[in-house]
């Protein structure tokens, strides 16, 4: 009689067992078409775009790729990218150096204004520089011709190079932190000087941080939006939008293949360049370079950057702010209509990110397939194609599957956003995924709590600081977002990046100062939710 009672104990355990494989077996399935399901809906649009592309009659679409104007634009663009990232390293390596293996005073202050320039949008920046020192700008009118303006292609590159160097300069940052200094000092023990000892030593080591810092501002080069529009220089992504805007919507669908073509080439190379073969962590604390004398100018080119990133356009906002005059345009005049919109969209693009990401983030950290790491890395499309391409390709969506929804509702534009963003919320949640111990969800399920069931009371809870974190993201960047505003907005519907548009369309420059002001107050608390994030990774 005890064995039978043994034996019915063991069935029933083993029934539990299997009835849990099964639950799993079923959830893990539901993860990955739920995930399927989203990582379509990212995609789409490129897909859209592709063939609507190929509906171009091809001897038309050859005319089209090989004209001069095509050509122009092309140039524009790759040169606009090459130099922006060259400059980028320029400033970004001496600087990484300065604030990590010499003796600059206060090292800590100065790498928070070295990396200041990330707190603006760069089209931020073009507006001001524009307003002022561009052709017909106040400097030019109160001096004449006689000096030199910021504005064409030059003037894209440098304010743009202003606002990107920064990515150079934390990852190289990184790299020279994270890198063995005793190599280097037996390096110097064999007569090698400072420069020798980096080109031949220190270079190969942090290489792979330089190619990934240049990566991410040659990309951002070449899908700006705003600075080139704003001072006048034809590439490929104010083409497009003008293009869109006008009648040229299959000229702007090629130009927009060719872009991500170019970007596609891009991430090849880099991925060639940043190979970390060379590099060896160690950490090891090594000698430190001595400034002498040199730490005042060093010093000096730092704060000369801070002033012209941060100071210089907050001076020249608060001015058209205070002082500005000209005739009244009521239509441009602030209201908290435009903060509310702007509020509204990036809420719901942060909710419905945050919704889109759970399933694929959760999926992915707790699987370790083929299948979930595809579907995981297809959301990162929209990361990585330019805001332009984006609406275009949701423009030309919306035009033939909801012609409706395109023109009045703005369930399209925070669709855009979110194909836009998503990655934001999916890493940071990844990251919490894989923090939580399968202990914890095993124990929850022994006590007969069913796969949604552990996961609403075990693993959200765990991973809900993640989901903010990603959440307030996606807002804070949605609210900066220009080209997918611009084209996808509804009619009359005004946010504050739309008036800056408008404003510097009607060079009416004083209209754009409030919302200017606000979006680098929203994008500081952008950075500081970055630093916390950094901060909290660290620890």
């Amino acid at each position: 009689m005890k064995s039978l009672t043994n034996y019915l104990d063991l069935s029933r355990q083993f029934a539990a067992i299997r009835e849990r494989v099964h639950e799993t077996d079923r959830s893990s399935a539901a993860l990955a078409i739920s995930s399927a399901i989203v990582a379509l809906l990212v995609i789409s649009p490129m897909l859209w775009l592709v063939l609507r592309a190929t509906e171009v009659e091809p001897s038309r679409a050859y005319s089209l790729i090989v004209s001069g104007r095509t050509a122009w634009v092309t140039v524009n663009s790759i040169v606009l990218m090459a130099l922006v990232t060259l400059f980028s390293i320029v400033l970004g390596v001496p600087l990484a150096v300065l604030t990590t293996r010499t003796d600059l005073p206060y090292p800590r202050f100065w790498t928070v204004v070295a990396a200041l320039p990330l707190v603006i949008p760069s089209y931020i920046g073009a507006i001001a520089f524009v307003g002022m020192f561009g052709s017909g700008g106040e400097v030019d009118t109160l001096f004449g011709t006689t000096l030199p303006t910021i504005d064409g292609l030059s003037g894209a590159i440098f304010i743009i190079t202003l606002y990107t160097y920064p990515y150079v300069f934390l990852t190289a940052r990184a790299a020279l932190l994270s890198m063995d200094s005793s190599i280097v000092d037996a390096a110097r023990t064999l007569n090698a000087g400072p420069l020798e000892a980096f080109r031949r030593v220190t270079f190969p080591q942090i290489r792979p941080g330089i190619a990934a810092g240049a990566l991410l501002a040659g990309l951002y080069a070449i899908s700006d939006f705003g600075t080139p529009a704003f001072m006048g220089a034809n590439v490929f992504t104010s083409r497009i939008y003008w293009e869109t805007t006008g009648f040229g919507r299959e000229y702007a669908a090629l130009l927009a293949l060719q872009l991500v073509a170019i970007v596609a080439i891009v991430l090849v190379i880099e991925a060639g360049i940043g190979r970390d073969e060379d590099a060896t962590g160690g950490g090891g604390e090594g000698s430190t370079i001595r400034l002498g004398n040199w730490k005042w100018p060093a010093m000096g080119v730092v704060s000369l950057l801070g002033v012209l990133t941060l100071v210089v356009p907050v001076a020249i906002f608060t001015r058209w702010l205070l002082y500005s005059e000209g005739d009244r345009i009521p239509a441009y005049e602030f209201q908290w209509e435009f903060a509310f919109n702007s509020v509204h969209l990036a809420l719901l693009a942060a909710l419905v990110a945050c919704a889109f990401a759970l399933p694929v983030a959760y999926y992915s950290g707790r699987s370790n397939s083929v299948v979930s790491r595809i579907l995981e890395r297809a959301t990162y499309v929209g990361f990585a194609v330019p805001g332009v391409v984006i609406g275009l390709a949701l423009v030309f969506m919306g035009n033939r599957l909801l012609p409706s929804l395109y023109r009045q509702g703005i369930w399209l534009l925070v669709f855009a956003y979110v194909v836009r963003f998503l990655p934001q919320v999916v890493g940071t949640v990844r990251s919490s995924v894989l923090q939580v111990d399968d202990k914890t969800i095993e124990a929850a399920r022994t006590l007969n709590a069913g796969p949604l069931e552990a996961f609403r009371r075990v693993t959200l809870p765990l991973i809900m600081p993640g989901v903010i974190a990603g959440g307030v993201l996606v807002f804070l960047t949605t609210m900066k977002e220009l080209p997918v505003t611009l084209m996808l907005r509804p009619i009359g519907m005004e946010t504050l990046v739309s008036i800056i548009w408008n404003a510097q369309d009607a060079i009416a420059y004083r209209y754009a100062a409030i919302p200017s002001l606000l979006l680098i107050f929203i994008s500081g608390l952008s950075m500081l939710i970055l630093l916390r994030q950094e901060g909290n990774d660290v620890g």
